[in-house]
């Protein structure tokens, strides 16, 4: 059986995530989908607990997934659940640079791949970082979310 592990921070999870998580799941036998807190990327809306809740409900329709808390290494979490492959999606050509860095030492670390997976031009505009700001100001994000994440986000707005 292949294990795939799909790490981020999630916040909140959005439309482009929700396409590579289920790309994947078509991909690999399982995916297990790592939430992280990542205090480089400011204060969050939402609390790892929470994140976790509503990507199982967003990805409740896929019979192979997973979720999980990390407050780890990415290749130690990947040790743990049997990972065959990291996954990480791409959006622009600016997230290559980063991404690529993390999976060589990822790599160097501990011998794993990582596999990148581009978002569709549909989703390629849409960031978590984006979709905080704009619901901070009271703006709609609806469209660029799963309707669980949608549903909660309205509950923040202004």
């Amino acid at each position: 059986m292949t294990v795939a592990l799909y790490p981020g921070s999630f916040d909140p999870f959005h439309n482009g995530h929700l396409e590579v998580a289920e790309r994947a799941s078509r991909l690999f036998d399982a995916l297990v989908v790592a939430v992280v807190r990542n205090p480089q990327k400011g204060e969050p809306l939402f609390d790892v607990k929470e994140r976790e809740a509503m990507i199982a409900e967003s990805l409740a329709h896929l019979d192979s997934v997973r979720i999980v808390a990390m407050s780890v290494l990415v290749v130690e979490v990947a040790a743990e659940v049997g990972a065959d492959v990291i996954i990480k999606g791409l959006r622009a050509v600016s997230d290559f640079e980063n991404e690529l860095q993390m999976a060589q030492m990822n790599q160097h670390l501990s011998g794993i791949e990582t596999l990148f997976l581009p978002t569709s031009s549909t989703y390629s505009f849409v960031a978590s970082k984006l979709i905080r700001e704009v619901v901070r100001y009271g703006g709609d994000v609806s469209e660029f979310v799963p309707p669980p994440v949608a549903s909660r986000l309205k509950e923040l707005r202004p």
